[in-house]
C-alpha cells in the first residue's frame, strides 16, 4: 500500500436549504475542494459518492454532470451514518492500492427535518426485541446504552448533559455549524425529553450538507502541496459473530474494535491525539465512545467530562474533542458526516481552523458509527 494524502478539502455550511438540491450541495463541496488542492475535474481519477437517502438517485454520477464528466469511474456508497467515511475510505484505498494517482470523496445528504429514525425496518417484530420495544429508532438505542452506562459505573444524566454544554459551547467558534447557541448545564437538563437520560439538546439536529476531500498518492501530493496531510490509518469494522443476536445494537464493540486497529495500523497510542472528532449523535454516544477510543479508563467517562478534559485547550481541556461542535451542533446529514469530520481534522492539522485551532495540532482522529453495521476510524498526521 502506497503513502496517501489529503490535499484539499471543502464543505457546506450545515443546515437547512430548501434553494439547493442535494447535487448542488455536494457539487460546491467538490468544486471547492478541487479548488483548495489545486486541481480541476480533468486531474480527478476517480470519484466516490456517499449519499444514504439518495442512494437510489445515481448522485456520485450526476454531481459530475454538474462539475463536469470525464468519463471516470464514479462509484455510490451507502452505509449508514457511515456512508461518507466510507466514501473516503474507498477513494483512499483506490489510491494506496496504486490504481489511480488522484481521487475525489464526496459525502452529502438532503434531510430536511424528517428525523434521525435510522435502523431501515429491521426484522420481523414478532420475535425482534427492537420492534416490539420501538427501540430500533436511534434516540432509543442510544437512549439504552447510557442507561447501561448508568448501571454499571454508576453515571449521572449531569455527566452526560456536560457533554452537550461543551459541545454547544465549541459550535460558538465555528461558522460551519448548523447551530452556534450555548446551552447552559440547566437548560440541557430542562429540556424537552426525547429518550431518557436525553434531552433536546443531548440529540443531533438533521439537515442538509456536504463535504469533499481530494487524496493523492504522495508522489502526486508533493506536486500539488508542500505540507500534506497524511492518511495514518483508515479502518472499518463490522459487528463480530456472536452465538445469538444481541437483545439491543451493540454501539461499543464496534469501535472498540476499529480503534484497536487503527492505533496499531497508525503506530500510536491515544496519547499521541491532539484531537478527536467522534460520532456524538447523542450525548450518551459521546460519553462512551470516551472509553471505546481509549481517552480514558473503563468506567472513568463521568470523571472524564466533569474534569473538563475533553474541552478545547483554550477552555482547559486536555484531550480536546469536537471542537467543531460535534454533531449536537454541527448537524448531521448522514452521508456528509464522516468526510466533514475528516475536513475539520484537517483544517486544524494546517492550522487554518480559525478561532477554534488547537493549538499545535499534529494528530487528529475522526470517528464514524453507523448501526446496522458499521464503524470507520481515520487518523491523519502532518
Amino acid at each position: 500500500m502506497r503513502d496517501v494524502a489529503v490535499v484539499g478539502v471543502s464543505m457546506v455550511k450545515f443546515g437547512r436549504y430548501n434553494d439547493k438540491d442535494v447535487v448542488r450541495l455536494a457539487s460546491e463541496a467538490a468544486v471547492e475542494a478541487m479548488r483548495d488542492a489545486g486541481i480541476d475535474i480533468k486531474d480527478v481519477q476517480v470519484l466516490v459518492s456517499g449519499n444514504l437517502y439518495q442512494a437510489n438517485g445515481m448522485v456520485g454520477q450526476r454531481i459530475v454532470k454538474e462539475i463536469g464528466a470525464t468519463g471516470m469511474p464514479v462509484i455510490n456508497v451507502a452505509n449508514a451514518c457511515a456512508t461518507g467515511s466510507t466514501a473516503f475510505r474507498e477513494a483512499y484505498l483506490a489510491v494506496a492500492s496504486g490504481a489511480y494517482d488522484i481521487a475525489l470523496a464526496v459525502g452529502s445528504e438532503q434531510m430536511g427535518k424528517m428525523g434521525l429514525l435510522g435502523g431501515g425496518g429491521g426484522g420481523d417484530p414478532a420475535y425482534n426485541p427492537e420492534g416490539i420495544m420501538g427501540t430500533n429508532l436511534m434516540p432509543g438505542v442510544f437512549a439504552m446504552t447510557g442507561v447501561e452506562h448508568m448501571r454499571k459505573y454508576g453515571t449521572t444524566i449531569e455527566q452526560f448533559a456536560k457533554v452537550a454544554v461543551k459541545n454547544h459551547k465549541h459550535s460558538t467558534l465555528n461558522p460551519y455549524a448548523q447551530y452556534q447557541i450555548e446551552t447552559p448545564l440547566e437548560m440541557v437538563l430542562n429540556a424537552r425529553m426525547i429518550a431518557w437520560p436525553n434531552t433536546l439538546y443531548m440529540c443531533c439536529p438533521t439537515g442538509d450538507g456536504a463535504a469533499a476531500a481530494v487524496i493523492m498518492s504522495a508522489e502526486k501530493a508533493r506536486q500539488y502541496t508542500s505540507k500534506p496531510i497524511w492518511v495514518a490509518a483508515s479502518v472499518l469494522t463490522s459487528d463480530p459473530w456472536t452465538e445469538r443476536n444481541p437483545t439491543m445494537w451493540d454501539v461499543n464493540t464496534l469501535t472498540k474494535m476499529a480503534a484497536k486497529q487503527a492505533y496499531e495500523q497508525a503506530g500510536i497510542g491515544p496519547e499521541d491525539l491532539s484531537m478527536v472528532e467522534l460520532h456524538d449523535c447523542f450525548a450518551t454516544a459521546e460519553l462512551v465512545h470516551y472509553e471505546n477510543l481509549m481517552l480514558c479508563g473503563e468506567g472513568e467517562a463521568g470523571e472524564f467530562i466533569d474534569k473538563g478534559m475533553p474541552y478545547h485547550p483554550n477552555m482547559g481541556g486536555k484531550i480536546p474533542v469536537n471542537v467543531s461542535g460535534g454533531l449536537l451542533s454541527k448537524g448531521h446529514p448522514l452521508g456528509a458526516t464522516g468526510v466533514a469530520n475528516i475536513v475539520e481534522i484537517v483544517w486544524h492539522l494546517r492550522e487554518q481552523a480559525g478561532d477554534r485551532q488547537v493549538p499545535g495540532a499534529k494528530v487528529g482522529l475522526a470517528h464514524v458509527i453507523g448501526l446496522g453495521s458499521a464503524c470507520t476510524i481515520h487518523i491523519l498526521k502532518r
